[in-house]
C-alpha cells in the first residue's frame, strides 16, 4: 500500500528503511524527502505512521537474524 502519493513511497519502503535502521521521524523524513520536492506534507504530518511501519520492518529483522 502506498503511504506517500507524491513520492510513490510504499509500506514495503518504510519497512525496509526500518530494517536499514531508520525509526526515528527525522531520520525517515530525510530518507522520503517528505515536504520536499513537491510532496504536500499530508504524510509528514502523519509521521507517526512511518514510524510504526518502520519499527515494524527492525523488529521483524531482528527475529530473522
Amino acid at each position: 500500500m502506498y503511504v506517500c502519493l507524491c513520492n510513490g513511497i510504499t509500506e514495503s519502503d518504510v519497512r525496509e528503511a526500518g530494517r536499514a535502521g531508520c525509526v526515528m521521524p527525522c531520520q525517515l523524513k530525510s530518507k522520503f524527502g517528505l515536504k520536499q520536492n513537491g510532496c504536500c506534507g499530508r504524510c509528514a504530518k502523519n509521521i507517526h505512521e512511518f514510524v510504526e511501519i518502520a519499527v515494524q520492518g527492525a523488529s521483524t529483522s531482528s527475529v530473522e537474524r
